[in-house]
């Protein structure tokens, strides 16, 4: 098979997940014979192409005018939802005039204000935009819903929230496709912390963009008074500048700031950490807990989305609005032993190789027959 995979505009100038679970993905169909080229284009030409598989339902945006020239071309489609609603934290926790108009209006409606605000601040101007502010945000989704031929969410508790907010997805074919690691980046038999990281030896580590839905600055107050180091690896989102200034006004000098840190070099900072903390207001369940883990960190993460679909009661969980919930985890995750059998069930059940198997799966499921 030939397939094109195809997501937002920003996938690789503001690289998140998403963007690791599509390049890991397509890698692992190459290595089972699939041909998968990638594309952030709205409107390629498909010749040759059997199928396209899209990603993130949170962007409507592109995915629309994606999903709608491959309908044009007579093309399947498949789609990752990737789809983790940060309604509540819209509504609880979003300061200035934004968490004003979450407490106000619909969701949707705060989303296409949203999409307004980026093609202003951010230039992140395209026809897809113009789609939404035309025909509204919840609208494009549902219609990428109806040309969607097969679901291929990162876990069951996904797909319930797709259910649930767009009933038509029901009829419709899914197959699960769990998130995963490499396993051979992210091997805690073979990596050795280099001489300049071994400061980092027993830290508590939080790998994350830096943004309010993350939660990194109750991270850094529950972190207040601990003895342990705290390494926050990340860069800004677009439009949180001053969420991560306020950050780091309030940090303590347990706190180091690292930035943006090539994939290939995390599996060093993992070995070095004691605890790994991801415990934004939604995550499914967030690639940074799942490598984590792998490498032999012991996990606090967050009860909101899909976590314990991967975890089970092999992670310490917390309320993310909570300091005192945080702090807490924190200190009981540091004093556990390392989770041998979290690490051992990561590595054999969620290798990117089982997920592109998941894949191709979904796919056959559409195939004409």
């Amino acid at each position: 098979m030939k397939i094109l995979f195809q997501s937002r505009k920003t996938l690789f100038s503001v690289p998140g997940g998403d963007t690791v679970q599509l390049l890991k993905t397509a890698e692992a169909l190459r290595e089972t014979g699939c041909r998968v080229d990638v594309s952030t284009d709205l409107e390629p030409d498909l010749a040759g192409y059997d199928l396209v598989h899209l990603f993130n339902l949170m962007r409507p945006q592109e995915v629309y005018l994606q999903a709608l020239n491959a309908k044009r071309q007579g093309r399947r489609v498949a789609l990752s939802t990737i789809y983790g609603p940060y309604i509540e934290y819209e509504r609880k926790a979003r300061g200035g005039l934004a968490g004003v108009a979450a407490r106000l209006l619909p969701h949707s409606q705060l989303e296409y204000l949203k999409v307004l605000a980026r093609a202003v601040k951010n230039l992140e101007l395209n026809r897809g935009t113009l789609s939404v502010l035309a025909r509204g945000y919840k609208t494009l989704q549902a219609e990428i819903v109806e040309m969607t031929d097969v679901f291929l969410p990162n876990s069951g508790s996904e797909m319930a929230r797709v259910h649930a907010d767009f009933p038509a997805s029901a009829a419709k074919p899914c197959v699960v496709v769990p998130n995963a690691v490499d396993t051979v980046l992210f091997d805690p038999e073979t990596v050795t912390v280099s001489p300049e990281l071994q400061k980092y030896q027993g830290c508590v580590l939080s790998v994350a963009r830096i943004e309010g839905r993350k939660c990194q600055l109750e991270l850094v107050r529950a972190m207040r008074d601990l003895p342990w180091k705290l390494v926050l690896i990340g860069k800004p989102a677009p439009n949180h500048t001053a969420y991560y200034e306020q950050i780091k006004q309030e940090a303590g000098p347990n706190v180091e700031f690292i930035g943006q840190v090539e994939h290939d070099r995390l599996a060093e900072y993992y070995k070095a950490a004691k605890v790994h903390c991801l415990i934004s207001w939604m995550e499914t369940p967030g690639l940074s807990s799942l490598e984590a883990g792998a490498m032999g960190c012991n996990l606090v993460v967050t009860e909101k989305g899909d976590a314990r679909d991967y975890f089970g009661e092999h992670a310490v969980y917390c309320e993310p609005d909570s300091v005192e919930s945080i702090r807490s985890a924190i200190v009981h995750a540091y004093q556990l032993q390392g989770s041998a059998r979290l690490a051992e069930t990561i590595r054999s059940a969620y290798r990117w190789r089982d997920a592109a198997v998941a894949t191709a799966e979904g796919y056959r499921s559409i195939q004409k027959g």
